[in-house]
């Protein structure tokens, strides 16, 4: 399986022991989760140096609810802890190929200095 079935039982220990997360939240009942499920699966495949999870929202709707997931599909992309990436609706492959080559290309202490100086203005 070239991804994880996240829960609150493993979620935040998959989070502390990986640089990129990238999740799909989805559910049983939704059409273009259907459709974007094979689609995730390749590119999880085809990136094995970074974690792909799934969270189904109705088995974990507190972990979804935390994130503010109100549509599905929505996919999460989630570097050294901090979402750097929130897309909802069916992407296509190529879009989240980009998407995740984006997130790679991140200079990440630049990322924690801006959230810290946003954190500061709103103080």
């Amino acid at each position: 399986m070239a991804y994880l079935d996240l829960t609150t039982k493993n979620f935040n220990e998959t989070l502390d022991n990986n640089e990129i997360v990238i999740i799909d939240f989805w559910a049983q009942w939704c059409g273009p989760c259907k459709i974007f499920s094979p689609i995730f699966e390749k590119v999880a495949e085809n990136n094995s140096d970074i974690t792909f999870a799934k969270i189904d929202i109705d088995d974990q709707s507190v972990i979804a609810k935390h994130y503010g997931v109100l549509s599905v599909p929505t996919t999460l992309i989630i570097r050294d802890g901090i979402i750097v990436r929130n897309k909802e609706g069916m992407l296509p492959e190529e879009t989240l190929n980009e998407l995740i080559k984006s997130a790679k290309a991140l200079d990440m202490d630049k990322v924690r200095a801006d959230l810290d100086k946003a954190e500061e203005d709103d103080e």
